[in-house]
């Protein structure tokens, strides 16, 4: 089964992208969507997170804005965060892939905000990187809700800068022009991905 690793910095468009797999009936893995999951009330993440940051959980669940205030500016803490977080992430991919592949799918997508970052990208067969001129990607981000400049500057601070991303992506898919477009893009690389998958040469 071919994994194709999606990724992209904050704003970019990546989720959107995702789904764009997703409406092609390709299965897609979404980390964030995993993360949260442990985050929940009864999440595998709950206990080991409180204990290493008393007072982050909240009935039962990780209050993730509290969570966020006591690792943000402080490498450190977010060590100890991943350290107990990107295990248990890796467990929920990999039941992702199994699954996957019991279903009979060519192909899967990893949609992993720091897939670079993380080193991911060496679990994947191809990678794709979602991209946006970086005055794009600053509106988009800060029009969301409680969003500050403080606080997109320090995740634009642990992530891997746009431009070396894309120089290690084998596709790139822009979504500048908006997400039809972006739809063509995705059409392509889907096909590509099921003629490889059926042993034709890319």
């Amino acid at each position: 089964m071919i994994i194709l690793g999606l990724t992209g910095s904050i704003g970019m468009g990546k989720s959107a992208t995702a789904n764009l797999f997703k409406d092609a009936g390709i299965p897609v893995y979404d980390a964030d969507a995993a993360v949260h999951a442990l985050y929940a009330e009864g999440g595998a993440a709950v206990a080991p997170l409180e204990d290493a940051f008393p007072g982050v959980a909240h009935k039962g669940a990780i209050d993730r804005q509290k969570l966020r205030t006591r690792v943000l500016d402080d490498p450190e803490a977010m060590k100890r965060l991943e350290g107990i977080v990107h295990p248990l992430a890796g467990e929920a991919q990999l039941d992702f892939r199994r699954r996957a592949k019991d279903d009979g799918a060519q192909f899967a997508v990893l949609d992993i905000p720091l897939l670079f970052e993380t080193g991911g990208n060496r679990h994947c067969t191809y990678t794709l990187v979602v991209s946006a001129p970086a005055d794009i990607q600053r509106a988009r981000v800060l029009a969301r809700p409680g969003m500050t400049e403080e606080v997109f500057e320090s995740i634009l601070a642990r992530q891997m800068p746009d431009a070396d991303k894309r120089a290690r992506a084998d596709f790139i898919v822009s979504t500048a022009h908006g997400f039809d477009f972006a739809r063509d893009h995705v059409r392509a690389i889907i096909a590509l991905m099921k003629r490889i998958a059926d042993g034709e040469t890319p």
